[in-house]
């Protein structure tokens, strides 16, 4: 007889946490490794693999190895999923009935939790699953509005409470939430300002800058061993515009305390959205300022002069979807005197050595990407078989699949739920349960149960788009027999075919621009 395989999770709180080093597991992780071994051994099932996230919380369904456990769950590549406590794996009750409760059985996943005596294989502990899982439900969202009250109090007092300092500044190593003025930054800061307000625009202060060697804030703080992160698919050194244009609008560099710009989604994310202006937390006074009075105002007043009305409805026909094919940054839009527009990567501006320089003229790049579609036109829409050969993305039969296992995993819960509530009601005739404790329990799986059926209708309505892309076939041909014969693009056929543009530097020989076009289809 096979020896059922095991998968083992172990997971550190950031509240527990007890390194040894910033290289080595937890003792808190190696005291679970070693009691979920010693069990596995002692029950005489095979270890498949160990699945370990240090640092995260039982809310971050980012976690690395908890992701990749998921995925090999899926893919049946072990029989049981062994945790320390239910909460090690999840602390949401969503995750608890769509993976524990749901998933985990259709995939023929067992899950046990030693401590808090969790089995799917036992029937009758189901109830004290599905109360744990509130139980660490609650928790999060508890702990969640502690913490931001906490931080709110905090922002509204003045005290810097984010991860990194404004460069120009840096942490006050004696006073916590205080910043102190980091002299070498701030000699750069002040004389952005002072360019700028002798006339200097953003791109030439940038290319100064960089010309001079200077590095750009990221790579400053990464070079003196501060705390730093890169902008999102940017890795550059250099000083960009973006860059230049932000720093002169920020109340920081007069020492007022500004937060509280974003806020996150809900406490089950790290997500965040923009807060309106009026709900920022601006406090003046707070640290020496690195910029005066004087020299802010005459600033703030030429970036007024400078700003160009916007007319609401217009936009670029190939705004934020052309992009240098050498360094990968946005092309910007310009009008040259001979009255037309022009791409040209924004890089090429702010360093000689910054990048080869992509350009290339609108309607050069609308022409091109009208000839691609006709050619499209005669590959797909002029062969008979057409029909007969199209093969679908995978991914569309996989999330046709994914949708219909989700859906039966929301049924199934649905009639728990349907039968937990019934089953509540006896254990409060019988006096097993109190009166408040059934009220407070009937409540929240009705609420559940309410929430898995709206879940039901909205995934179902996800499934009916699929299928009717796949009862019609290939959108290949319906897209591009739309936009055949075109002698003009406006933004919406951009926006609907195209996902992004590579420009690429007109070769001197053949004075062609290289093309690549990235499709939405």
């Amino acid at each position: 007889m096979n020896k059922s395989r095991v998968a083992i999770y172990c997971r550190l709180s950031e509240e527990d946490r007890n390194k040894q080093s910033e290289t080595d597991d937890s003792n808190s992780i190696q005291n679970q490794k070693s009691m979920l071994l010693q069990y596995s051994l002692e029950q005489g099932w095979e270890v498949y693999n160990i699945y370990s996230d240090d640092d995260y919380t039982g809310s971050d369904r980012r976690r690395p190895e908890f992701n990749k456990l998921l995925n090999d769950a899926k893919d049946h590549k072990f029989d049981i999923v062994l945790c320390k406590t239910q909460s090690r794996f999840t602390r949401e009750l969503e995750l608890v009935e769509k993976y524990i409760h749901g998933l985990f059985p259709i995939w023929g996943i067992r899950f046990i939790s030693i401590v808090d005596n969790a089995d799917t294989a036992n029937k009758g502990n189901k109830k004290s699953r599905q109360i744990n899982g509130l139980v660490n439900e609650w928790y999060l969202e508890d702990m969640s509005e502690n913490i931001k009250s906490v931080l709110t109090d905090r922002r509204k007092n003045g005290h810097h409470i984010g991860a990194f300092a404004l460069y120009g500044y840096k942490k006050d190593p004696d006073i916590k939430g205080h910043l102190i003025i980091d002299e070498e930054a701030a000699q750069v800061v002040r004389e952005v300002f002072t360019l700028f307000s002798q006339g200097y625009g953003k791109t030439a202060i940038a290319r100064i800058l960089n010309d001079r060697g200077i590095p750009n804030p990221t790579e400053y703080k990464r070079l003196h061993g501060l705390r730093w992160r890169t902008p999102q698919g940017k890795n550059s050194t250099l000083w960009k515009y973006y860059a230049i244009s932000d720093m002169l609008v920020n109340e920081i560099y007069i020492g007022n305390m500004v937060q509280g710009k974003y806020g996150s989604v809900s406490y089950k994310t790290k997500q965040n959205k923009p807060r309106p202006k009026s709900e920022w937390y601006i406090v003046e006074g707070t640290h020496e300022p690195i910029i005066d009075r004087e020299l802010w105002d005459k600033v703030q007043a030429l970036i007024a002069q400078k700003a160009k009305p916007f007319t609401v409805g217009t936009i670029g026909l190939f705004a934020k979807k052309a992009r240098c094919m050498n360094c990968g940054y946005v092309m910007r839009s310009n009008k040259q005197s001979d009255g037309r527009r022009y791409l040209g990567c924004s890089s090429r501006h702010v360093s000689k050595d910054a990048c080869i320089g992509s350009f290339i003229s609108v309607p050069k790049l609308e022409q091109a990407v009208i000839t691609e579609i006709n050619k499209l036109s005669a590959a797909y829409l002029d062969k008979d078989e057409l029909e007969q050969s199209v093969t679908f993305n995978s991914d569309v039969r996989g999330k046709q699949k994914a949708l219909k296992e989700e859906i039966a995993a929301y049924q199934s819960k649905i009639a728990e739920y349907t039968k937990g509530i019934r089953e509540l009601y006896l254990d409060k005739v019988k006096g097993i349960l109190s009166e408040q404790d059934y009220l407070d329990l009937s409540k929240d799986f009705s609420t559940q149960k309410e929430r898995l059926e709206k879940l039901v209708i909205d995934t179902q309505k996800q499934l009916d788009v699929i299928e009717r892309k796949i009862q019609a076939g290939d959108n290949k041909r319906q897209l591009i027999e739309q936009y055949t014969n075109l002698e003009h693009l406006n933004r919406e056929i951009v926006e609907k075919l195209i996902d992004y543009i590579l420009v690429g530097k007109k070769d001197p020989v053949t004075k062609e621009v290289p093309i690549e076009i990235h499709w939405n289809f």
